[in-house]
This record gives C-alpha cells, sequence and structure tokens, in this order.
C-alpha cells in the first residue's frame, strides 16, 4: 500500500504555513516549551466563526484549508485524523468551569469543543463534506493509525482523495502539570545541533496532507509504508524489526538515503544513537524535534519535512546529524520515533 502526497499544510513553531519556502528561518523558542508561529486566520475562516474556535481549532481548520489549496482538492473523499490530547485548551475551561460553577450553568461550546474528534468534524461541516470521517486518539502512535487506515481507504477506493491529518496542542496549565512530572527539560538552550540534552522540550503542531492514488508532477513524495511496535526488548529486536519492515518493502538499509530521527533527550538518545550506528552509518542522519518540540504527533512534522526534502531535494543544514552527503538523489526517508522506549514508529516516504 502506498499514497501520493498531492497537497500539504503545515502549521508548528517554525514558519511553515507558507509553502513557497522551507525553513529559510529557524525560530528560537521564546517559552519553555514551543508554541505555534499561527497565521491571519481570519484569511481563511469568516470572523464570525473564529469567535468560537479554540486555538488548536483554528490551526486545524486552517491548515487543512492550505492544504486542500496547495492540492487543488476542494472536496476530499475521507477526513482521517490523528490527536494524542485532542483540545486541551477547550477541555481545560470546561473543567474549569464545572469547578467554578459547582457543576451547574456550564457553558455547552466548551464541551462540544473538548472532544478529540472536533477538528475533524469541523472540517466537514466548513466543506460539506458528509463522508467518512475518523479521528483516532492512540497517543504516540495517532498519526500513524491516521496514516494506515488512509492507505486502507486508498487500497479499497484508489479514486479517493483522503485528507490526513496529525494535530495537538500545548497549553500553559498542561505544561506546568507535566513539567512537575519531570518531562520536560526546564532551561532554554536555543536550536542547535547539539541534540544530547537531558529532558525533552514540548511542543505542538498542526500538520495535514492530500493522499491519492494518481501520479502527478506537482506530487511531494509517497507514503510507502508505516509501522509500529510496543515495548521492544532491546535495541537488537528494535534494529530486527526496522530491517523486517524494510524487507517488506523490497528494501534494504542501504536503500535508506536519509534517516529522520525523533531524538531530543538523553534517555532516547541511547536507543536512536544505537540504531543509527549500527543501521544507517551511510545514510544521511537527521532530526526534527528541535522544530518543533516534543508532542503526540510529531511524526506529522517530520512527515512534511521528509516530503518537502524529496520534492526539493534540500536537506536543511539545521537539522544534521552528521555531515555525511553523498550528492545523489534522495529517493527513500525513514522516519523512526519512539516516547520512552513505549511507543515506537517507522514511517517510509519514497519520491514520487
Amino acid at each position: 500500500m502506498e499514497a501520493y502526497i498531492k497537497g500539504i499544510g503545515n502549521i508548528s513553531p517554525q514558519r511553515t504555513f507558507d509553502n513557497s519556502t522551507f525553513l529559510e528561518e529557524i525560530i528560537e523558542p521564546a517559552k519553555p516549551y514551543m508554541t505555534c508561529i499561527e497565521p491571519n486566520y481570519k484569511e481563511f475562516i469568516e470572523p464570525i466563526q473564529l469567535r468560537r474556535m479554540g486555538r488548536i481549532l483554528k490551526m486545524g481548520v486552517t491548515a487543512s484549508r492550505i492544504c486542500l489549496k496547495d492540492s487543488g482538492i476542494e472536496l476530499p473523499d475521507a477526513i482521517i485524523a490523528g490527536t494524542g490530547l485532542g483540545l486541551l485548551q477547550d477541555t481545560e475551561k470546561f473543567l474549569t468551569s464545572m469547578l467554578d460553577n459547582d457543576e451547574k450553568f456550564l457553558n455547552p461550546t466548551s464541551f462540544i469543543q473538548s472532544t478529540h474528534n472536533t477538528v475533524g468534524a469541523h472540517i466537514a461541516v466548513m466543506l460539506k463534506c458528509n463522508k467518512y470521517n475518523y479521528t483516532f486518539v492512540h497517543s504516540n502512535i495517532s498519526f500513524e493509525s491516521a496514516i494506515l487506515d488512509s492507505l486502507m481507504q486508498l487500497k479499497e477506493n484508489p479514486e479517493s482523495n483522503i485528507l490526513l491529518g496529525g494535530l495537538d496542542e500545548m497549553t500553559e496549565q498542561h505544561y506546568q502539570i507535566t513539567e512537575r512530572a519531570g518531562f520536560w527539560k526546564k532551561s532554554l538552550s536555543g536550536i542547535s545541533n547539539n541534540y544530547s540534552n537531558e529532558k525533552i522540550i514540548p511542543g505542538e503542531g498542526a500538520s495535514f496532507f492530500v493522499l491519492s492514488k494518481k501520479q502527478s508532477k506537482n506530487n511531494y513524495a509517497r507514503f510507502t509504508g508505516v509501522n509500529t511496535f510496543y515495548k521492544p526488548g532491546n535495541t537488537d529486536e528494535i534494529i530486527n524489526r526496522i530491517s523486517k519492515f524494510l524487507e517488506s518493502h523490497q528494501l534494504s538499509v542501504n536503500d535508506i538515503d536519509l534517516i529522520l530521527l525523533g531524538q531530543q533527550d538523553q534517555f532516547g538518545d541511547e536507543i536512536f544513537n544505537g540504531v543509527r550506528e549500527k543501521l544507517f552509518q551511510k545514510s544521511i542522519q537527521t532530526w526534527y524535534k528541535h522544530l518543533c518540540g516534543e508532542y503526540n504527533t510529531s511524526t506529522a512534522f517530520a512527515s512534511w519535512l521528509a516530503a518537502n526534502i524529496l520534492k526539493r531535494q534540500v536537506v536543511p543544514e539545521k537539522i544534521a546529524l552528521s555531515k555525511k552527503n553523498n550528492n545523489n538523489p534522495l529517493k527513500n526517508i525513514l522516519i523512526y520515533n519512539h516516547f520512552r522506549n513505549i511507543y515506537h514508529s517507522l514511517i517510509l516516504l519514497s519520491a514520487c
């Protein structure tokens, strides 16, 4: 199963909502966590609708509209999204309102917008799309589950166009709670190529893709395969799973031109370093979470990054972990991510 990427839309802590540019300027985080650089939403959403929309809802709807415009598709045949935590800000508003008002006279808007499928549903209402609509909430493999469903839908309906998305948000309250639990890095060190940080910097983002079975000169890349696995015993088991995944697509480690890793903290780096040193010494080694931060669907940002690299045949200097560059055309990119050695995922993208 594979699908072509016809269009993309991405709102992230970098200036990525403009598809005419590609990481020309790297934005440093101004807080202990990364927040998205947002466009002027009035250019994409009616002001009367904006008033009732939470921040992640605005981001998701706008990213999807940028994506659809980029692809030239007005009405998708399915809307499939992945999110780990859904609309945090609206959930917090609703729960806070319950406490403040003793569970009486609650505003229904915050409750309605607190459900995880709100973004997908809102996009469908705005587009008047009454077709297949599904949101996966599978923790750190939510986006991967959405990719798999998209590929399965296209296998059954090859003429379809699928709107695929991955999105999560970070709030001040959520940061404070998780920071107390020791999740995050406490001091800002800036964006650099020094990836051996003690803890992770949290982030957020909304990335959308239009997938199709039809080949076109304007396509970005192909989603060639996706795989997830849970709590591997050791690095050897991880290496074995990666090798078997590539073999299932008639590839070997030597066919991976670039490996895109989700490393950013000292604990996780031990696993990532073991994999890249044993398997991908001949590949260009890169990373991405210093640009978007850690969140449940960060691999959606990584997929946007990989698709642009394959289309433009340019590897941004700020993502390089090694100076290796063979100057050959980039054909295959493997995204490997894990969170606390629990949820592991592999996403394979190939040039058109």
